[in-house]
């Protein structure tokens, strides 16, 4: 696990939270513009609501949020012009970009690649943050939360992975990559209404 720095205690006011867990949303602003994307919004949408109700909970919990995204080649844009971008109504994910609209104390972070850790700065603000435990949740299971969650566990952070708060474009392989989730990685798949904020 990142250890915390000794200077700069909340990266110049960036980072002002404290808590030992952190909510990471992962690739749910997506315009899902895809092959595959219509048979992914199928099984978001249903999840998008579940994550939005936990999210109300850890907030009120005072635990951070933080988005971890995908930009989608736009390499020019900042996470605010992404967000506009699925935000629009012509685009398949608007309804799940809408419900989870990132609100002014949540964090980001834009990837390159599958996992929120391969050059970003999640470790760094999880760092500052004292996090020891994620709950990750997003899209795709078997792709972006679980290379997420394979370098989580790398890290030493505690994993949670809420069953009803991930989803594929396939849920057979959504199923299958959480079994290998809490097989391997020793991943807490307890549906998100179960999962116990206050331990």
């Amino acid at each position: 696990m990142e250890t915390s720095p000794a200077k700069n205690k909340d990266l110049h006011g960036s980072a002002p939270d404290t808590s030992h867990t952190a909510l990471i949303l992962i690739d749910v602003i997506n315009q899902m513009k895809f092959k595959g994307g219509k048979a992914l919004l199928s099984h978001a949408l249903p999840m998008a609501d579940r994550i939005h109700q936990l999210k109300k909970r850890v907030k009120e919990k005072g635990i951070p949020v933080i988005y971890v995204n995908d930009n989608y080649g736009r390499w020019k844009s900042d996470f605010h012009q992404v967000v506009k971008q699925c935000l629009h109504e012509e685009a398949p994910g608007a309804p799940i970009s809408q419900l989870l609209e990132p609100e002014d104390d949540d964090y980001f972070v834009i990837k390159p690649k599958h996992s929120g850790f391969f050059s970003t700065t999640l470790g760094t603000l999880l760092a500052y943050l004292n996090v020891e435990r994620l709950i990750l949740t997003g899209v795709q299971t078997d792709i972006c939360v679980l290379f997420t969650a394979n370098d989580a566990y790398m890290r030493d952070y505690q994993l949670h992975v809420p069953a009803d708060c991930v989803a594929s474009e396939d849920p057979g392989e959504s199923h299958h990559a959480l079994r290998q989730m809490k097989k391997v990685l020793s991943a807490d798949i307890t549906p998100s209404q179960e999962l116990d904020l206050d331990r």
